[in-house]
Protein backbone atom coordinates (compact mmCIF):
# COMPACT_ATOMS: atom_id res chain seq x y z
CA UNK A 1 0.00 0.00 0.00
CA UNK A 2 0.99 3.28 -1.02
CA UNK A 3 0.29 6.67 0.46
CA UNK A 4 1.63 10.32 -0.63
CA UNK A 5 2.44 12.77 2.47
CA UNK A 6 2.64 16.10 1.72
CA UNK A 7 3.63 17.40 5.35
CA UNK A 8 4.04 15.97 8.55
CA UNK A 9 0.25 16.32 9.68
CA UNK A 10 -0.53 13.70 6.93
CA UNK A 11 2.05 11.52 8.43
CA UNK A 12 0.52 11.74 12.04
CA UNK A 13 -2.74 11.17 9.82
CA UNK A 14 -0.92 7.97 8.73
CA UNK A 15 -0.04 7.02 12.03
CA UNK A 16 -3.35 7.76 13.74
CA UNK A 17 -4.72 5.54 11.17
CA UNK A 18 -2.84 2.69 11.76
CA UNK A 19 -3.31 3.05 15.62
CA UNK A 20 -7.12 2.68 14.28
CA UNK A 21 -6.54 -1.24 12.94
CA UNK A 22 -4.21 -2.33 15.19
CA UNK A 23 -5.42 -5.08 17.70
CA UNK A 24 -6.03 -4.02 21.38
CA UNK A 25 -3.42 -6.90 22.31
CA UNK A 26 -0.30 -5.86 20.38
CA UNK A 27 2.37 -7.56 22.84
CA UNK A 28 5.29 -9.54 20.40
CA UNK A 29 4.13 -7.23 17.20
CA UNK A 30 7.55 -5.48 15.62
CA UNK A 31 6.85 -2.44 12.73
CA UNK A 32 10.25 -1.39 11.04
CA UNK A 33 10.31 2.43 10.05
CA UNK A 34 13.15 2.29 7.26
CA UNK A 35 13.87 5.87 5.29
CA UNK A 36 16.45 8.49 4.89
CA UNK A 37 17.51 10.61 7.47
CA UNK A 38 14.83 13.50 7.81
CA UNK A 39 12.02 11.36 6.27
CA UNK A 40 10.09 11.28 8.83
CA UNK A 41 10.15 7.77 10.72
CA UNK A 42 10.46 9.48 14.13
CA UNK A 43 7.44 11.79 13.40
CA UNK A 44 5.59 8.65 12.48
CA UNK A 45 6.69 7.03 15.56
CA UNK A 46 5.59 9.49 17.74
CA UNK A 47 2.34 10.32 16.53
CA UNK A 48 1.90 6.30 16.56
CA UNK A 49 2.95 6.30 20.67
CA UNK A 50 1.01 9.20 21.10
CA UNK A 51 -2.48 7.53 19.16
CA UNK A 52 -1.76 4.72 21.39
CA UNK A 53 -2.18 6.51 24.64
CA UNK A 54 1.08 7.97 25.67
CA UNK A 55 0.93 11.54 26.86
CA UNK A 56 3.77 13.68 26.83
CA UNK A 57 6.75 14.03 25.09
CA UNK A 58 8.13 11.35 23.19
CA UNK A 59 11.99 12.01 22.45
CA UNK A 60 14.08 10.60 19.84
CA UNK A 61 16.18 7.24 21.13
CA UNK A 62 18.92 8.09 18.77
CA UNK A 63 21.43 7.88 22.13
CA UNK A 64 19.33 6.11 25.05
CA UNK A 65 18.90 3.65 21.74
CA UNK A 66 15.29 2.24 23.49
CA UNK A 67 12.53 4.43 25.02
CA UNK A 68 9.84 2.29 26.95
CA UNK A 69 6.25 3.26 27.07
CA UNK A 70 4.14 1.61 29.68
CA UNK A 71 0.53 1.87 28.58
CA UNK A 72 -2.30 0.87 29.75
CA UNK A 73 -1.78 -3.16 29.75
CA UNK A 74 0.47 -2.60 27.14
CA UNK A 75 4.33 -2.01 26.49
CA UNK A 76 5.70 -0.10 23.50
CA UNK A 77 9.61 0.56 22.83
CA UNK A 78 10.29 2.91 20.71
CA UNK A 79 14.25 1.84 18.88
CA UNK A 80 16.87 3.58 17.01
CA UNK A 81 19.46 1.30 15.78
CA UNK A 82 21.15 4.01 13.85
CA UNK A 83 24.31 3.57 16.08
CA UNK A 84 24.46 0.10 15.90
CA UNK A 85 27.42 -1.07 13.87
CA UNK A 86 26.76 -4.98 14.09
CA UNK A 87 23.24 -6.93 14.13
CA UNK A 88 25.22 -8.54 17.52
CA UNK A 89 24.61 -5.82 19.33
CA UNK A 90 21.22 -6.39 19.49
CA UNK A 91 21.78 -8.68 22.48
CA UNK A 92 23.48 -5.79 24.11
CA UNK A 93 20.36 -3.91 24.12
CA UNK A 94 18.48 -6.46 25.84
CA UNK A 95 16.55 -7.11 22.41
CA UNK A 96 14.83 -10.47 23.82
CA UNK A 97 13.53 -8.82 26.67
CA UNK A 98 11.88 -6.65 24.51
CA UNK A 99 9.84 -9.53 22.39
CA UNK A 100 6.51 -9.12 24.57
CA UNK A 101 6.32 -5.64 23.69
CA UNK A 102 5.16 -3.22 20.71
CA UNK A 103 8.57 -2.83 19.02
CA UNK A 104 8.65 0.42 16.56
CA UNK A 105 11.88 0.20 15.49
CA UNK A 106 13.90 2.76 13.44
CA UNK A 107 16.79 2.37 11.16
CA UNK A 108 15.89 -1.57 11.05
CA UNK A 109 18.63 -2.00 8.19
CA UNK A 110 21.14 -1.68 10.80
CA UNK A 111 20.04 -5.89 11.67
CA UNK A 112 18.56 -6.71 8.47
CA UNK A 113 17.42 -10.08 10.52
CA UNK A 114 14.84 -8.07 11.74
CA UNK A 115 12.67 -8.66 8.86
CA UNK A 116 12.38 -12.01 9.15
CA UNK A 117 10.24 -11.76 12.43
CA UNK A 118 8.81 -8.50 11.74
CA UNK A 119 4.97 -7.76 10.88
CA UNK A 120 5.14 -4.64 9.08
CA UNK A 121 7.73 -2.22 7.26
CA UNK A 122 6.94 1.28 6.55
CA UNK A 123 8.79 2.70 3.76
CA UNK A 124 8.97 6.48 3.89
CA UNK A 125 10.71 8.43 1.17
CA UNK A 126 10.46 12.02 -0.06
CA UNK A 127 8.52 12.59 -2.97
CA UNK A 128 8.29 16.34 -4.28
CA UNK A 129 7.56 18.84 -1.34
CA UNK A 130 5.97 15.79 0.95
CA UNK A 131 7.27 11.95 1.42
CA UNK A 132 5.45 8.98 0.13
CA UNK A 133 5.03 6.02 2.57
CA UNK A 134 4.76 2.03 1.16
CA UNK A 135 3.17 0.01 4.03
CA UNK A 136 4.26 -3.22 3.71
CA UNK A 137 2.68 -7.00 5.48
CA UNK A 138 5.78 -9.11 6.35
CA UNK A 139 3.57 -11.66 8.72
CA UNK A 140 0.00 -12.91 8.54
CA UNK A 141 -1.19 -10.41 11.06
CA UNK A 142 0.51 -8.02 9.19
CA UNK A 143 -1.65 -8.89 5.42
CA UNK A 144 -4.76 -8.72 7.55
CA UNK A 145 -3.85 -5.61 9.16
CA UNK A 146 -2.92 -3.81 5.96
CA UNK A 147 -6.04 -5.50 4.42
CA UNK A 148 -7.90 -3.06 7.17
CA UNK A 149 -5.89 -0.05 6.58
CA UNK A 150 -6.26 0.52 3.00
CA UNK A 151 -9.89 1.45 3.07
CA UNK A 152 -8.97 3.93 5.81
CA UNK A 153 -5.93 5.53 4.26
CA UNK A 154 -7.87 6.63 1.04
CA UNK A 155 -10.29 8.75 2.67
Amino acid sequence: MRVHLPDAAATDALATRLHAVLPADTAGWTLLLEGELGAGKSTFARALILAMGHDGPVPSPTYTLVEPYQLSGRTIYHVDLYRIADEDELRYLGWSELEKGFRLVEWPERAPSLAHAADLRILLSYSNAGRDAEVIALSPRGVDLVSRLEPIAST
